[in-house]
């Protein structure tokens, strides 16, 4: 018998992708997702990759009832924690639905689990938990700090986990700080689909390449770096999927653990290096404007990712490259 996961939020980006890597190991996935930023398309097109669709779930995290009915119903042996509000700005917008959906979420989460007397987690955490970086590369070590309140969620989740992990004994957690999750499944068939205007990078520069948008805005020009823009750590997401089928892997053959590791490649590029790169994977002049930095930005960030590769045995395979030309196959597709 297959060991049975539930991803929640599994039909977004990262959890798709990560659905695909979970289902091509031999696992049977049960996806919960709200639909807040992603359709059930997705599910069809996951079938497509790994010729089975997993089973899905529309609910909400939040929701005790949807909870304990999927952990009644299925012999559940993890749980992945996708369901969360990732982006930046918007944070610093809208704390409260930050605090509600990312924290309050994951605590019913946890709670549900807790009934169910299930104890294997791997749960979807951020580099933004480092704050402005000390010291780079970032080791997992670094003083933890949050520049904007979505990084602040990762944070008190990430506490949560370790309170969890000191009061109770048998949880086996797995906390993945991811770094900037770019690219798409090299099929063209699903990939980072977000629903308005894109918060992230890479999405705006490949609208902007297909013309949907007239031109990128470069959100400080006067940083501290080698052309004055943000560098970041981008990892393509197939890599990241990977990480976690290797987290979960962990999890399941511990008798108990809480292990916290980088999921990033080590190496910074900046805004402009990702600009040039989908250039040339698109064959289409990328306009842009240099504008004022955004609130809670910081000016560079990349992973020491050595842990991973000792702990997990992962490291990232796909360049920057890789990550443009997927991500442009899947834009000219989608």
């Amino acid at each position: 018998m297959q060991p049975t996961i539930l991803v929640t939020g599994g039909t977004g980006y990262i959890g798709s992708h990560t659905t695909v890597a979970l289902q091509q190991a031999g696992y049977r996935v049960v996806i919960l997702d709200n639909l807040s930023n992603s359709t059930p398309a997705v599910l069809d097109a996951i079938a497509q990759i790994t010729g089975v669709k997993p089973e899905f779930t529309q609910g909400d995290v939040r929701d005790r009832a949807t909870l304990d009915m999927l952990f009644d119903a299925y012999k559940i042996a993890a749980v992945l924690h996708f369901a969360g509000l990732k982006a930046v700005g918007e944070s610093t917008e809208k704390p409260l639905a930050y605090y509600d959906n990312n924290v309050h979420g994951s605590v019913q989460l946890l709670s549900a689990m807790q009934r169910a007397g299930l104890k294997s987690f791997v749960f979807s955490s951020s580099a933004t938990v480092y704050g402005d970086p000390q010291k780079l590369p970032l080791t997992e070590d670094h003083p933890r700090s949050a520049t904007n309140p979505y990084g602040h969620t990762k944070l008190v989740v990430e506490d949560i986990l370790e309170n969890l992990y000191r009061s109770e004994a048998g949880w086996r957690i797995a906390r993945l700080r991811y770094f900037n999750p770019v690219g798409a499944h090299t099929s063209g068939l699903i990939g980072e689909a977000p629903q308005g205007v894109p918060n992230n990078l890479m999405p705006y520069v490949a609208q902007v390449a297909t013309g949907r948008r007239p031109k990128v805005q470069v959100f400080g020009s006067d940083y501290n770096t080698a052309d004055g823009t943000g560098v970041r750590d981008y990892i393509h997401v197939m890599d990241l999927a990977l990480g976690h089928v290797k987290a979960l892997q962990s999890c399941l053959q511990s008798e108990q653990d809480l292990l916290t590791v980088n999921l990033g490649t080590g190496v910074g590029y900046s805004v402009l290096d990702m600009i040039r790169a989908f250039e040339q994977a698109s064959g289409k002049t990328i306009p842009y404007d240099l504008v004022a930095r955004r609130p809670g930005d910081i000016a560079a960030c990349w992973a020491d990712t050595q842990l991973a590769s000792q702990k997990l045995d992962w490291r990232a395979q796909k360049g920057i490259q890789e990550m443009c030309d997927d991500a442009w196959r899947w834009e000219t597709r989608s």
